[in-house]
């Protein structure tokens, strides 16, 4: 029987499980089992070494998506390049790793309808930690050029983000947390802890500044909305749930896992049923 888990620490909290399994259920995939197992850095190379076969895949959450590098056969070039490792799937050869985050915040910042992004459009990328990284990634996919990082730390953020900026030959400039409202740009991806994300939602409350025409997307999905995510839509914003960014990059892991491809909107619905 095929078999997929998520793995972390802490992982109770974790929606994977709903969406994984609502996924095998709308592709007839009956055989296929899907569960969470708290699993922490030193519990993780021992867990994927007594994997049998029967495990296909393993979805990883914090603090398991840099020690992945070690247990990898393969990897693919925008985990590489994230340097972090969301997804892994038993293939011939042994573990290939990949991060979906990349694919799930573009596909949660471009819904059916939404204009793409202007040549030569600027980003803004609230916090600087591993999600950072992903999401200069997938500003750098939309198309943008120039992108403004703010953060509580500017030096760790340059420590975290300057080298993979330069890499993709982005424009980037590096402000505290508190002055983000000021730097205009059409599209934003806060990454910010929920502490984080008061100080944020603060800051734009006020600056009085509005954010009309520009889209955020708030990796948080729980006790939504988030202050960020209400202080943004009062000045105008249209503002994206972290559960858009979760299914996306979920139906990347099944698609990955299984070799078939899940409806967004089931896993939307079940996402948004267990969380009410």
């Amino acid at each position: 029987m095929p078999h997929a888990y998520v793995l972390g620490s802490p992982i109770g909290h974790s929606l994977s499980p709903v969406l994984h399994r609502a996924a095998y259920a709308a592709l007839g995939l009956t055989d296929w089992t899907y569960s969470a197992e708290e699993v922490d850095l030193a519990t993780f190379g021992g867990f994927v070494a007594d994997c049998g076969e029967d495990v296909r895949g393993l979805s990883l959450t914090m603090p398991l998506k840099e020690i992945a590098f070690t247990v990898v056969d393969h990897v693919s070039d925008r985990a590489r390049l994230a340097g972090a490792i969301n997804t892994l799937v038993r293939r011939e050869g042994g573990w290939f790793g990949d991060n979906t985050d990349i694919a799930g915040i573009v596909a949660a910042l471009t819904p059916p309808g939404a204009e793409d992004l202007a040549p030569d459009a600027a980003g803004l990328i609230l916090g600087a930690g591993a999600t950072a990284r992903s999401a200069v990634i997938a500003l750098d996919a939309l198309g943008a050029t120039r992108l403004t990082v703010a953060a509580r730390s500017i030096d760790r953020a340059r420590d975290s983000l300057l080298s993979l900026t330069q890499s993709l030959d982005l424009d980037v400039r590096f402000i505290e947390l508190t002055q983000w409202p000021s730097a205009s740009a059409p599209v934003i991806v806060s990454t910010l802890t929920p502490a984080g994300g008061a100080v944020a939602a603060q800051a734009l409350s006020d600056s009085g500044i509005t954010l009309s025409g520009c889209r955020l997307l708030d990796v948080g999905y729980a006790e939504w909305p988030t202050p960020l995510a209400q202080a943004a839509t009062a000045v105008g914003a249209q503002v994206v749930s972290g559960l858009d960014m979760l299914v996306h990059q979920a139906v990347e892991q099944v698609d990955l896992m299984t070799g078939a491809r899940p409806d967004p909107q089931v896993l939307l619905t079940a996402g948004r049923a267990a969380i009410a």
